[in-house]
């Protein structure tokens, strides 16, 4: 498990290599809000393109990286997600109910978060 970041204009790029489950995710979790918080920006995008497997230990890292974004008046945004992870992100409702938005690429993402 890998994490790494940068920052664009207002918008924490995170990207994850690996798997997302119950034995990385608390120490993922711990990683991006030091990162959030030292860096002081608005959004978190999530580059999911080196992730092959995430189980529900993701949707919470996802939902506690939301709160974090809502109390700065920012948003979550993902790019390059695969087929079957993109399917647990429709069926646990994350699109739907507007807790993380998809993009296609990292510039659509920052254009449209």
């Amino acid at each position: 498990m890998n994490v790494s970041y940068f920052v664009k204009r207002e918008n924490l790029i995170v990207r994850i290599i690996g798997e997302i489950d119950h034995h990385s995710s608390e120490m993922i979790r711990e990683k991006i809000e030091r990162e959030y918080v030292r860096q002081n920006v608005k959004n978190i995008i999530f580059d999911f393109s080196d992730i092959n497997f995430m189980d529900s230990s993701g949707i919470g890292v996802i939902m506690g990286r939301y709160k974090s974004v809502r109390e700065r008046g920012g948003k979550l945004g993902v790019y390059s997600v695969n087929p079957q992870i993109d399917r647990v992100f429709q069926l646990s409702g994350l699109y739907k109910n507007k807790i993380i938005n998809p993009y296609s690429s990292l510039e659509e993402a920052i254009s449209n978060i």
